[in-house]
């Protein structure tokens, strides 16, 4: 039971451990999972308890759909495998979609979160134009957060968020500027100096009183970014080519190979699909509160890539380019729907209708 909204209270759902059994013990456990959804179950029932003896979609006495499946535990191959249901269905499902997947996004580059400040207040404003001309500090860069979430790309904002980020990419490696340099920055930090070194952790790990806690790396930030939001109903992914830090709301990928710019358009047309939905509830299996699902390292690094060097491939690419210039055009909705029948297709797949999703 995923949600605890099939509850009259809050309350958390009941976790049963099993410990004692080996790493190679091979087991197999019936699973049954029940979400609500928007489609309309033809079977009927009392309530959400009653439904978990039903396989299908269920409409409950007060009017609430939820679907229900029936299947086998699948822990994986090892320990920190991600759980999920197993049926014949989705084994054959996901079967097809192996044998037409290329890479994952984990194999682009890493999937990494944005930037932890750990003192937002000193270091994230939208309103550093506020203070006296010339009081303005050196070292101020744009800031990425899920204020802008859009599909494909970022809503444009009059006023934005920017960050004070302190930290510099010399010949590859990371490191704190020199703030001596940066004076008018040095005493806006100086003014916040109290709050900054509370933060004990930092002089702990040996770090200077002024940095950002997590500042990832600054040599990334002016490459082409594909960001998206955490938690979120359905996928929110866009691409990033202003040079922006990505605050810790989103994650954010960067292909390793700064050859491979493209890649990060056919990534952003296959998360944003309805295809990518199917998969993630088919693979994790695993949603939150009113429907809402995860977009966290673990899963996102096994979305899965066709080949981009087949026609398919190469089709998604070019549309996904084109929607991006043109997302607010009247051709952008339309150019969405093809964009999202062809990334079924390249996967061997026919397009499934999406609760809730309309002509996508």
């Amino acid at each position: 039971m995923g949600d605890t909204k099939l509850f009259s209270a809050d309350v958390l759902p009941a976790v049963l451990l099993l410990e004692g059994l080996s790493d190679d013990h091979q087991t197999s456990a019936p699973f049954v999972s029940i979400y609500e959804t928007s489609s309309t179950g033809t079977t009927h029932v009392k309530d959400p308890i009653d439904a978990l003896a039903v396989n299908g979609i269920v409409q409950t006495d007060d009017g609430r759909n939820f679907l229900v499946q029936h299947g086998n535990l699948n822990t994986g191959p090892n320990c920190d495998s991600i759980w999920s249901i197993g049926t014949n269905d989705i084994a054959t499902w996901l079967a097809t979609v192996s044998d037409h997947t290329w890479k994952t996004f984990g194999g682009l580059g890493k999937v990494r979160v944005g930037v932890k400040t750990c003192a937002d207040e000193v270091f994230i404003r939208a309103d550093w134009e506020r203070p006296p001309s010339g009081e303005r500090p050196e070292l101020l860069r744009p800031l990425t957060t899920h204020h802008i979430a859009r599909r494909f790309k970022a809503l444009e904002r009059t006023q934005r968020y920017e960050i004070l980020y302190p930290h510099e990419a010399v010949n590859g490696t990371r490191r704190a500027v020199d703030i001596s340099k940066f004076p008018r920055a040095l005493d806006y930090l100086e003014k916040h100096r109290k709050i900054l070194e509370g933060r004990k952790y930092l002089k702990d790990a040996g770090r200077q009183w002024f940095e950002i806690w997590v500042p990832q790396q600054p040599a990334l930030w002016g490459r082409t970014k594909l960001v998206f939001r955490d938690i979120a109903k359905n996928p929110t992914f866009w691409i990033d080519q202003g040079g922006t830090i990505v605050n810790g709301d989103c994650y954010w990928i960067v292909c390793d190979d700064q050859n491979e710019r493209d890649l990060i358009f056919l990534a952003c047309a296959v998360a944003n699909s309805t295809f990518i939905e199917a998969f993630y509830d088919r693979r994790f299996c695993n949603k939150l509160y009113a429907g809402r699902r995860r977009f966290m390292t673990q899963y996102v690094e096994q979305f899965p890539l066709p080949n981009p060097y087949t026609g398919i491939g190469e089709e998604i690419i070019q549309k996904a380019k084109t929607l991006f210039e043109v997302i607010d055009a009247p051709q952008g909705k339309s150019l969405e729907v093809e964009l999202n029948r062809l990334v079924w297709l390249s996967f061997g797949l026919p397009v499934e209708e999406i609760p809730g999703k309309g002509d996508l």
